[in-house]
């Protein structure tokens, strides 16, 4: 078992892995138990109830978080033309077409958005082993396959994030910073979970949202109740 530091066991010992507590409750707590010198990243882990070896029970998307991210994404765009100077004009931080792909290709992968007009896909579908394993590659359903690019880029820059079921129906995602005030915490946290419900696939059957857990970078998961998050989200949708 891997041995963690003296700060990380001090807050494990603060945290009953046995409770569940309200969104609220499992915000506050992560917050004070971060302890970094640097600003910590928030993350929320959800465990689903489908099964993400049949295609039509992968769950996947973008939503902007109402507070955002506390981080500014590295976006590249694979473009060519106007597409190209459309995406510079908005702010991405590489454009390109064939010379883009052949710098990927030799290792370049300081990025953490890729987006790529639909001509453009024959080329980047060549990087598909080394764009795919790290849920870079670009996808219609995602908005990063698009000829809008500017507004892609303007929209991945300032907030917006993806999200994906893993092989076993996780879903990770960063909802903040530590520096986040607990209200704007908890505000991501309900965003995405209502998202999730909204993505929820017709073909899964039984419970949907089967834990959920938020943590900071060097600290340990606190539990959210599966069902309380699922109020609330029934509230939000009613209002």
């Amino acid at each position: 078992m891997a041995s963690h530091g003296k700060k990380y066991d001090a807050a494990a010992k603060q945290v009953d892995r046995n409770v569940f507590l309200g969104t609220a409750e499992a915000v506050a707590l992560v917050k004070s138990l971060s302890s970094a010198k640097f600003d910590e990243t928030i993350e929320l882990a959800v465990r689903l109830g489908v099964d993400p070896r049949k295609a039509e029970q992968i769950v996947r998307g973008t939503l902007s978080l109402p507070a955002g991210t506390g981080k500014t994404n590295r976006v590249v765009v694979f473009a060519a033309g106007d597409a190209a100077a459309a995406a510079r004009a908005a702010g991405a931080d590489e454009v390109g077409a064939d010379d883009l792909v052949a710098k990927v290709a030799g290792g370049f992968l300081d990025f953490d958005v890729a987006i790529a007009t639909p001509d453009q896909m024959g080329q980047v579908g060549t990087l598909g082993r080394v764009l795919g394993p790290r849920g870079l590659m670009p996808n219609p359903k995602t908005g990063t396959v698009t000829m809008d690019v500017a507004k892609a880029v303007q929209d991945f820059k300032g907030g917006m994030i993806e999200y994906r079921t893993d092989k076993v129906g996780n879903i990770h995602v960063r909802v903040g910073k530590a520096s986040f005030t607990a209200e704007d915490l908890v505000r991501n946290v309900y965003a995405v979970i209502d998202e999730l419900f909204r993505a929820k696939p017709a073909a899964s059957k039984g419970r949907y949202l089967l834990s959920v857990t938020v943590s900071s970078t060097m600290g340990p998961g606190v539990k959210i109740d599966p069902v309380k998050a699922r109020e609330v989200r029934d509230e939000l949708v009613s209002a």
